[in-house]
């Protein structure tokens, strides 16, 4: 397979989990690889190491591909310039970007401190906009090349659907769908589609997650991370213009497709709302609708 064959793919978090398995399919199917990594825990406290961007990129290259591993910290704005550039020096442009690095500071927001919260925005959200900021101004610059650059964001099913146990991480990773819908209205006459995948798959992420969220393990074929990353390959191929805006789920081996956010019911009156009538209104029209979409819950496998 060489469909994204000479294509420059630039990977965050491409040290392990679903980053490392994007990066080895990638590469398996044409593309030339840059690991990014910063090597820290999954709570982001620990000293980075270098080991696991440089064993991926390793890895790749003994297979037989091309792949270079970067270090540093994905929220430094800087770094992330300087990463691009020698990026460009080396291979001529990056085409696509795949912002994978996250952390976790679980808590119910009851308990949670404002240092875990402000952890998890900084390196899901504003590292999301460091790499993309490079990335269009990259773009920007070039000549507009129609279905052939990619940004594909990583959102979750818990930014989709919620989780009691990470509003933090939640509300990352909507932001992250919201940030989507703007890149892709902002990029498109740049030759750039934006979109997002929320993957289900076992990681190291998944198992902090109680009950059945935790129910993929690392045995499980369908909830390997390699899934998540074939799906990535086709968004990163030119084949997936059409999918510009839009949010693809990456579940086992099921592939579903997000509608996105629409009004599903509406009162109207032609005078200012008194209070019972507004209830009465609400509640009569709205009540039907909210009952189905609390009936659906939430997935029972976990996510990235």
């Amino acid at each position: 397979m060489t469909r994204l064959n000479g294509k420059v793919v630039l990977i965050t978090g491409g040290g392990g989990g679903i980053g490392a398995a994007v990066a080895e399919r990638l590469a398996a199917d044409g593309a030339r690889i840059i690991v990014h990594d910063l090597g820290v825990s999954l709570d982001g406290k620990s000293t980075g190491d270098p080991g696991p961007a440089q064993r991926v990129a390793d890895g790749i290259v003994t297979a037989g591909g091309e792949a270079v591993a970067e270090f540093g910290d994905v929220t430094d704005y800087d770094a992330m310039g300087a990463v691009f550039e020698r990026a460009i020096q080396r291979w001529g442009s990056v085409d696509v970007i795949v912002p994978v690095a996250g952390i976790l500071r679980d808590r119910m927001i009851f308990n949670m401190t404002p240092e875990e919260w402000d952890a998890v925005i900084r390196v899901h959200l504003r590292g999301l906009f460091t790499v993309s900021s490079h990335a269009a101004r990259h773009w920007r610059s070039q000549e507009p090349t129609v279905g052939q650059r990619r940004l594909i964001a990583v959102t979750s099913r818990s930014g989709l659907f919620g989780a009691a146990t990470q509003p933090n991480y939640s509300a990352a990773k909507l932001g992250g769908v919201g940030f989507v819908y703007s890149s892709a209205k902002a990029l498109s006459k740049y030759g750039v589609a934006a979109m997002a995948i929320a993957p289900t798959a076992a990681t190291r992420m998944t198992a902090t997650q109680p009950g059945d969220r935790a129910t993929a393990t690392a045995e499980d074929a369908e909830f390997s991370p390699d899934n998540v990353a074939r799906v990535v390959s086709y968004l990163a191929s030119d084949r997936s213009t059409w999918l510009n805006g839009q949010v693809v789920g990456s579940n086992g081996y099921q592939v579903d497709l997000y509608t996105r956010p629409r009004v599903g019911a509406s009162v109207r009156r032609d005078a200012p709302w008194d209070a019972d009538d507004l209830a009465q209104a609400v509640e009569s029209e709205f009540a039907e609708l909210t009952a189905a979409q609390s009936a659906l819950g939430t997935p029972a496998k976990s996510d990235d």
